[in-house]
């Protein structure tokens, strides 16, 4: 049995954002299967400092740093027709490491997080590969393009449609393509023809957000609703944008007191200057968000648009909060009735508005939350069907046993 080489467009470590806390979990599930060298890009100086933080679960790391602006990523992109987001993570330093770990080690498995990391495949791979695609990319800016003026909507739409074809491109190379949810990957083989298409849901780790673990607690009288999120992520800006602005005065109205706290690093100045409305705090960066959640009256997940399995939705109900979602947020997740969902100003805004209204049933919606959390989404019972995947036969043995049937 050879080696796993674990390719990630973030260091999955530490895990406090969605992207990196499910690549963490893969990396530490595939590390109890076979030894596992990683190759991930860093794009932010402190997670440079993160390498030991994944030594008990890795062989080799190699940490690099990506630095191309996007204007350079654009006119290169548009020079070679080639999707923006893919141009960006072309590095010739990443590209060297994963040239010298085949060289070096037995591997058998290539197992890549996120589509942009398709690019480092070798040109015929030996090697079994799987493709963790999380959500379909395309699709995203397919949504971006119609929500966009001109020349974003024509930017937009061009990375849509190369990143199709790059992503089906992908798809018929690996053995297998993984996706977080069934809509996902239905959407995927509709738009792709694409087959071996898995479903990896993302779990939550209900050890840490317990409401009874130990943390450092939050003290608020006043009804407090809580979005959390990495505040410079266009559909958590969206979001948070429209409910400070949209929903928040009709709960305002029914409960003067309420206060909403945009929780996550890197807010942008379009969040920052939701601070100035009227109970709406925004607080930038925090060491833990358990607190913020623990504190919560209600947490909200507005968003607009959202592929897969919502992490902040997760975190709301395994800390045993009511969670109010908007219906793309709730899509492809199995809450079992245990949130309230909304799509419109004013269906959110009344869930809300009833559960800080009724706080015993709010608590005891909750309650029910996190016991579906625990029965349906620990991240043990949401990665054992990667054990069938691992088991896929080798390209190498694929190609010899085709080789013998072409001679007879």
């Amino acid at each position: 049995m050879g080696d796993i080489l674990f390719l990630a467009h973030r260091v999955p470590y530490p895990p406090n954002r969605g992207d990196k806390i499910r690549g963490f979990h893969l990396l530490k599930y595939l590390s109890t299967k076979k030894r596992v060298h990683l190759i991930a890009f860093a794009d932010d100086p402190a997670d440079l400092r993160q390498k030991d933080g994944l030594k008990r679960y890795t062989g080799n790391r190699s940490i690099v740093w990506r630095s191309k602006a996007g204007v350079v990523a654009g006119l290169r992109a548009l020079a070679s027709r080639r999707p923006i987001s893919v141009v960006a993570f072309d590095n010739a330093a990443l590209r060297l490491s994963v040239e010298n770990i085949l060289a070096r080690h037995a591997i058998d498995t290539i197992f890549i997080f996120s589509g942009q990391m398709a690019q480092y495949l070798p040109a015929r791979p030996r090697q079994r590969v799987i493709m963790d695609f999380v959500d379909m990319d395309s699709a995203k800016f397919a949504a971006y393009s119609k929500t966009t003026r001109w020349p974003m909507s024509w930017v937009h739409r061009r990375e849509a449609n190369l990143l199709q074809q790059f992503e089906k491109h992908v798809a018929a190379r690996a053995d297998a393509s993984l996706f977080v949810s069934e809509a996902e990957a239905q959407l995927f083989r509709d738009r792709t023809g694409a087959d071996c298409v898995h479903v990896i849901e993302n779990g939550i780790d209900t050890e840490y957000y317990d409401p009874t673990a130990e943390f450092r607690r939050i003290e608020t009288m006043d009804p407090l609703v809580v979005f959390t999120g990495q505040m410079d992520y266009r559909p958590n800006i969206e979001a948070v944008t429209w409910f400070a602005e949209a929903i928040f005065p009709h709960i305002r109205l029914v409960h003067p007191e309420a206060r909403f706290a945009i929780v996550g690093r890197a807010p942008s100045d379009a969040v920052k200057a939701l601070a100035k409305l009227p109970g709406v705090t925004v607080t930038g960066p925090v060491n833990d968000v358990r607190g913020w959640l623990a504190a919560a009256s209600v947490v909200v997940a507005p968003l607009k648009m959202a592929r897969g399995i919502q992490n902040k939705v997760l975190e709301g109900m395994a800390m045993a909060r009511p969670v109010v979602a908007s219906s793309a947020a709730a899509e492809g997740l199995d809450h079992g009735g245990t949130i309230r969902v909304g799509s419109s100003v004013a269906e959110i805004a009344d869930a809300v508005n009833d559960l800080l209204s009724r706080p015993a049933e709010a608590a005891e919606l909750g309650a029910v939350a996190r016991r579906q959390v625990i029965e349906r989404y620990s991240w043990e019972a949401r990665l054992a069907p990667l054990d069938a995947v691992l088991g896929l036969p080798l390209r190498a043995a694929k190609a010899e046993r085709m080789a013998r049937r072409t001679a007879a």
